[in-house]
């Protein structure tokens, strides 16, 4: 019988494993961990972060002493200077230190490592799937997208990300999550991961399954997983809109003319009284249509408005070092300057779930977006006292946990839902979905190609009802989003857990989903066939709250057995019967995928296929997607075909 824990001791060092896998090898010369005391420098500027670490000593813990050694719980002393505590708990192995000086703000853990082993995870990812022979540097930010400094630098954010996780999956059947909120740096380059951190970490999980869903399932039953998200939200696209309630029916209307299906309209600027005058008359007035309306939130307050007044007279803001309200100079084209809700005071929280619950929940709102939770500045003073260092890629967490209060408090929580951009480790089981952020307008990684490997990375960290704002928010320079690309974002957010619009950045110049005949026909279409799906959207979505599969899914979860899988990164499952390969580059009349073994069926034109790459056409509208022949959802799949009308 194989022990949970077993530590194997030698005249240089020491070996620990559990379930029978090596974790740590220790020896004098090359000890497992390492701590110290660091210079450690963040500097920020509109959103984005620059943190180094520089002049580190570090404590020599080579000697070490073998306090215990049992089958779950085993402890090594080194030098005096830190305990390490191995325990098997729940099923996972569980890795706590103490013993240390309370000054060591410089850890680093090396962990055992396979050379042909691939790595997915650490949050959302946009520059990379597979992360080995690379780093993950993980600190909440935006993305920095469309700014100057990024224009000029030719970069897109790419490595930069607002969702990021300190846990990542191995497709040798394990996971590993790092439980510190300071700045962390996972290392996949060498023959060992190397875990480094600015804290020592509370604890470091492992879990070991014998298949890639039962990893995955295991790591989002440690996380928290979401609850199912409300019926209506798999009715039909959500239309964004701004422009006040004119300009809302206007638009509504049209694309309802056209035949679309619309479940629910979002309306960023819904606080703007002159725009709406009457919020909850006419979220009345749209439900009795069958139509929800979907507002926002924001822990950042305009200090012109009534609600930042407001606050600022409670003492519920963040303080900067002179003890006034620290104000933000945001990004430019919002309202600035803002100042920041002090979510580590309980006052704080309050008020702001009373806010929720009066101006979104009791006007008939039916959902909104929690933004702007990356927003806590590194040299802010909070009531609590944390260092905001440490505080501030919790800042996200503490977001969700206030609005998924506000929400269940409310009495309505089946029938509301609210979605973030920004998390940490443990949001998943806060927030009822998550979007992408801002992307380009366009088709490059910072655009529409970059979101298939941050659906399938941010699904393998634990979050799992994600989506985007079709078509894009952010044009750069004179550049507009183009109907090509609108068309192509729509395809593949049809197969995906929601269907959300946004007029982007600048309505004027862009393609809109009303703007002409084309797109709008497209839209009623895709959004007909989003519909359609609804059965098969609950059937996923239960699957998410109850399994922890993610609704997109990395081909390896369920082929793990087939190497060519293990290295898809622009296709995904839509649960466990749909294979997706969206069209994402200009001009894309032919679409190439990969099926691995089983049997397929191509949904537009019903031919059957069996395994390995394939090209079919892919004309706009008609996206390269296939269904299991085996699938109890056949019928329906084979149904889209027949009865949605043509483009």
């Amino acid at each position: 019988m194989v022990s949970m824990i077993n530590i194997e001791a030698g005249a240089e060092g020491f070996a620990l494993s559990a379930a029978g896998r090596r974790v740590l090898s220790h020896t004098h010369a090359h000890p497992c961990v390492e701590i110290g005391r660091s210079e450690n420098l963040a500097r920020q500027s509109r959103g984005t972060y620059r943190l180094r670490r520089k002049r580190t000593e570090r404590d020599d813990l080579g000697p070490y002493r073998i306090v215990e050694a049992a089958e779950d719980r085993a402890v090594v002393d080194f030098a005096g200077k830190l305990s390490l505590e191995a325990r098997w708990s729940e099923g996972r192995l569980r890795l706590t230190f103490f013993g240390y000086d309370s000054g060591v703000n410089f850890f680093r853990l090396k962990l055992a490592a396979w050379p042909d082993e691939r790595i997915f995870g650490c949050g959302e990812r946009f520059d990379r799937l597979d992360l080995k022979l690379s780093r993950a540097k993980l600190w909440v930010q935006e993305r920095g997208l469309g700014r100057r400094r990024e224009l000029l630098s030719g970069g897109d954010g790419r490595a930069r990300t607002p969702f990021p996780v300190p846990a990542f999956v191995s497709t040798k059947d394990y996971w590993c999550s790092v439980d510190c909120s300071a700045y962390t740096i996972f290392d996949f380059r060498r023959s060992l991961t190397t875990i480094e951190s600015w804290a020592v970490p509370r604890e470091i999980a492992m879990g070991f399954r014998p298949s890639a869903s039962e990893v995955v399932a295991d790591m989002t039953a440690a996380f928290g997983r979401p609850p199912v998200p409300p019926y209506w939200a798999f009715e039909g696209a959500w239309l964004g809109v701004t422009g006040g309630s004119a300009a809302l029916e206007r638009k509504l209307e049209a694309v309802l003319e056209a035949g679309a299906k619309v479940s629910a309209v979002f309306a960023r600027d819904w606080r703007d009284s002159a725009l709406y005058p009457d919020i909850a008359g006419q979220a009345a007035a749209l439900r009795a249509r069958g139509i929800r309306l979907i507002g926002f939130a924001s822990p950042c307050l305009a200090v012109r408005s009534e609600l930042g007044a407001e606050a600022s007279r409670e003492g519920l803001l963040v303080k900067d070092a002179e003890g006034r309200d620290y104000l933000i100079d945001q990004a430019p084209g919002s309202l600035s300057p803002v100042a920041l809700l002090d979510l580590t005071k309980r006052e704080s929280a309050a008020w702001m779930k009373d806010r929720i619950r009066r101006e979104l929940i009791d006007a008939g709102l039916s959902g909104w977006m929690a933004d702007s939770g990356e927003c806590l500045p590194v040299d802010a003073v909070l009531a609590s006292g944390e260092d905001p260092l440490l505080a501030h890629n919790l800042w996200p967490l503490l977001w969700a946990k206030i609005n998924r209060e506000a929400l269940e408090e409310s009495g309505r929580g089946g029938d509301l839902l609210f979605f973030a951009r920004s998390g940490w480790l443990g949001s998943s089981r806060y927030a009822t979905a998550y979007w992408a952020g801002d992307q380009l307008e366009d088709f490059s990684r910072g655009g529409l190609s970059g979101l298939v490997p941050a659906a399938l990375s941010l699904g393998l960290s634990g979050a799992g009802f994600w989506h985007s704002s079709v078509g894009g928010s952010i044009a750069l320079g004179g550049s507009r989003r183009g109907a090509e690309c609108l068309v192509r974002w729509m395809e593949m957010s049809a197969f995906t857990p929601f269907f959300r619009g946004e007029e982007g950045s600048k309505p004027e110049l862009s393609a809109q989903f009303w703007s002409d005949p084309g797109v709008l026909s497209h839209f009623a279409r895709l959004s007909e066939i989003y519909a359609a799906l609804k059965p098969y959207h609950l059937a996923v979505a239960a699957d998410q709250a109850e399994r922890g599969l993610p609704p997109l899914r990395h081909p390896w979860m369920h082929y793990e057995g087939d190497p060519l899988a293990q290295r898809l990164s622009r296709q995904y499952l839509y649960g466990r019967d749909l294979i997706v390969a969206p069209a994402l580059a200009p001009k894309a009349e032919l679409t190439e995928a990969y099926l691995p073994e089983d049997e397929w069926v191509h949904i537009w034109s019903s031919r059957t296929f069996r395994s390995g790459r394939v090209s079919v056409e892919s004309p706009l509208g008609y996206p390269a997607v296939f269904y299991r022949a085996s699938s109890s959802f056949a019928q329906l799949f084979d149904a889209l075909r027949r009865t949605s009308r043509r483009a």
